[in-house]
């Protein structure tokens, strides 16, 4: 599942953004019903996980042998139960904890480390942009489901590990966006006004540079927040991510295979619920994209 940059899905940038540009931006985005039932979606996801221990109807991690895989719809278990019996709607709520966090903060972070490697590389330009990107590709050259397999081996299983290799797995791709559209601003004729007289390189990349890929480069990040959940939850599925007890998605998935041919309904419920947050996260970020794009 490797993700391929596609220059024509990155907002182009925008010489002024100024409130009447946000202002724009606000309108052409509410009016997407696509897209704002998607940032409704996301946002009740946010507050499940937020709200979780408090409204999950019973304790996920008690489990009762006699009330293994209750069907959907037993009383007392509105969504069923799991191979150990434990309630399956309160392991879906505590569950995306784990999951939106597994799936939002390896992509900060790689939107943090990439943002800054794309733009010093393609402010600067030359040798700091030729040792720059050519280390990158040395990572964007491995698929990205490979890649991440590969370092959470290597590091070992568990939370840590699982993040730590997604964001060296997303640095690569949101810096190859960060500097594109850093190398299209860095032409503007505005920068080269700042430039002639006589601004600094900091100030022209604060006040100048920042403001104009910033957002395009946050639009892309938004897009790889669904991937790195799937990723993540591939990661526990295979034994590499969140470890045992804990619910998680991809890690009740693990857990629940074995009772796909005696209750299909329910072993199929962490996957329906890591498949409708990651279609969400992708509608969010496609009306974003469409309502940032000047020609719109």
């Amino acid at each position: 599942m490797d993700i391929a940059v596609d220059a024509s899905k990155v907002p182009a940038p925008i010489d002024a953004q100024g409130p009447g540009y946000w202002g724009s931006v606000w309108r052409r985005f509410r009016t997407n019903s696509v897209a704002v039932t998607a940032a409704g979606v996301v946002l009740l996801l946010i507050l499940m996980a937020l709200l979780g221990p408090w409204i999950a109807p019973a304790d996920p991690y008690q489990s009762s042998m006699l009330s293994r895989l209750k069907p959907i719809g037993t009383q007392g278990h509105l969504l069923g139960t799991d191979e150990l019996g434990r309630d399956m709607l309160s392991r879906l709520i505590v569950g995306s904890r784990l999951s939106l966090f597994m799936g939002i903060v390896p992509v900060l972070a790689a939107f943090a480390i990439g943002s800054a490697l794309g733009i010093l590389a393609g402010y600067a330009g030359g040798a700091i942009n030729t040792v720059i990107m050519r280390t990158i590709d040395v990572f964007y050259a491995f698929p990205s489901v490979l890649l991440a397999i590969a370092l959470s081996g290597t590091l070992g299983a568990g939370i840590f590990n699982a993040l730590l290799s997604l964001t060296i797995v997303f640095v690569p791709q949101i810096a190859r966006v960060a500097e594109s559209v850093t190398t299209q601003v860095r032409s503007r004729d505005y920068v080269e006004a700042a430039r002639a007289s006589g601004a600094g390189a900091f100030t022209i990349v604060r006040v100048h540079v920042l403001g104009n890929v910033l957002g395009p480069i946050f639009v892309y990040a938004t897009s790889l927040i669904a991937v790195s959940m799937i990723l993540a939850s591939g990661l526990s599925f295979l034994g590499l991510g969140v470890k045992p007890p804990e619910p998680e998605w991809g890690l009740m998935l693990n857990t629940l295979r074995t009772a796909i041919y005696t209750q299909p309904w329910v072993a199929a419920l962490p996957g329906l619920m890591i498949f409708l947050t990651s279609m969400s996260f992708n509608m969010l970020s496609d009306g974003l994209r469409t309502a940032m794009d000047v020609k719109q």
